[in-house]
């Protein structure tokens, strides 16, 4: 096994620690010293002089994996699963490896939302000019002409974009667990409308522009030779100063600046956005929300800023391991008495399925969604232990194989958690 730089020094370091403790009282001096030393050391800064280029492909076939018929992630040639630890002792290497293969897998997601789901892409602002930042949404030819149901996907925090549950999910497990497209397909067949928010893409990163420093000296009265003296004094340390830099830091990446995108600069905005300019505006007379995680918070920040709007159009809002906090978030009563009457929050627990979940919060019922493996409870993967997953309102085309309760009455007056055998009227 081959042992890097990095180890190798901070191997010999402790070996001589040990022996000079081993030295009695005399040798605290070069304990200290050697103390100091480590605490001077950039470990991080120290590993990436061991690091290979941080120069990925950029396609799939590169990488050589691929999606095979099951919709999993396999290595071309051997047919093993992603294998995170593709260099040993060289983690920070890995992870880029493994980041640059997350943003080829949202790019494929995005072309599965096309080519598969028929999904049209729409940029946002609507207004938006040629130049600034621009993000995007996922819609249905129909979603805002169904004049009868519309289904809104919010997934959580982080690094997934439009269309994901979890990138983790998607590279160690498969498509189905990892993605919103089953949800996406099984609602148009049933008639739904859909649309996919895209809520963590906030703004685009464009790289620092360099700052050069122009010498006062060339406005000055000063003679050549002196100003060429002075000149060269800033250059010959310009370039120690690169050379110690390229030494230092090998794999230095570029200083990137992030350029927020107007009116949507964080999932709460987005929400709203999306909401005023597309939800609001659609026919359906029933809309129904998915939020998983940190959509759960930013459907909340919704209400509260739309409240009268959202109680006359939304009818029922699933979430699965929700991260809203209604104190936290201000919620006013009215919304949390609409709340306990039309969302429902299916929770990680050790509870058999659909058992109620104590909660200190007045909002909405936790229920179970049984114990998940990975610690963190996703749309998909409860469906894969068929736990309850979601509110969607959908015909007995779902009953075969996806269990459901659905949030459903006689009229908009009243609604309340019923069985599966209870449809909402025009289903």
């Amino acid at each position: 096994m081959s042992i890097s730089l990095s180890s190798l020094i901070l191997l010999l370091i402790w070996i001589s620690m040990a022996q000079i403790q081993q030295g009695g009282p005399d040798e605290k001096e070069k304990t200290t010293a050697l103390k100091d030393l480590l605490s001077r050391i950039d470990l991080d800064e120290l590993m990436k002089k061991d690091e290979p280029p941080l120069d990925f492909p950029d396609t799939l076939e590169g990488f050589e994996y691929a999606f095979n018929e099951k919709g999993q992630l396999r290595h071309i040639k051997t047919g093993e699963p992603f294998v995170f630890n593709y260099r040993e002792d060289l983690h920070r290497w890995n992870q880029k490896r493994y980041e640059a293969l997350g943003e080829i897998i949202t790019k494929y997601v995005y072309e599965l939302l096309e080519k598969d789901c028929n999904l049209k892409k729409i940029s946002i602002p609507v207004d938006a000019t040629e130049s600034e930042p621009k993000s995007f949404i996922f819609m249905s030819e129909d979603a805002l002409t169904n004049p009868q149901k519309l289904m809104v996907l919010i997934h959580g925090s982080g690094v997934v974009r439009a269309g994901q549950w979890a990138r983790r999910l998607i590279i160690n497990e498969d498509l189905d667990s990892g993605t919103q497209i089953p949800f996406i397909k099984r609602a148009v067949d049933e008639g739904y409308g859909v649309i996919v928010l895209n809520p963590n893409e906030n703004y685009i990163e464009v790289e620092k522009p360099k700052i050069h420093i122009h010498s006062s000296s060339d406005s000055s009265d000063e003679p050549a030779e002196k100003r060429e003296r002075k000149d060269k004094v800033p250059k010959e340390t310009k370039k120690r100063r690169d050379f110690y830099e390229k030494y230092r830091n090998p794999q230095r990446e570029k200083e990137m600046m992030q350029l927020y995108i107007r009116e949507n600069g964080s999932p709460e905005e987005h929400a709203v956005y999306v909401w005023d300019h597309f939800i609001a505006q659609s026919a359906a007379e029933n809309v129904f929300f998915v939020a998983h995680s940190y959509g759960g918070l930013a459907f909340v920040e919704l209400m509260i800023q739309r409240e009268a709007d959202v109680k006359s159009k939304v009818t029922a809002v699933a979430l699965t391991d929700s991260v809203h906090n209604v104190w936290h978030q201000e919620a006013g009563k009215t919304i949390r008495e609409w709340m306990r009457e039309n969302c429902c929050n299916w929770v990680s627990s050790s509870e058999p399925l659909d058992t109620s979940v104590e909660s200190m919060l007045p909002d909405c019922p936790r229920v179970s969604a049984v114990v998940v493996p990975l610690g963190h409870l996703y749309p998909l993967q409860i469906l894969n232990t068929a736990a309850i997953n979601t509110y969607l309102v959908v015909s007995e085309g779902f009953r075969e194989s996806w269990r459901f309760h659905v949030l459903t009455g006689e009229s908009r007056g009243h609604r309340s958690l019923l069985p599966l055998t209870h449809w909402m009227v025009g289903d």
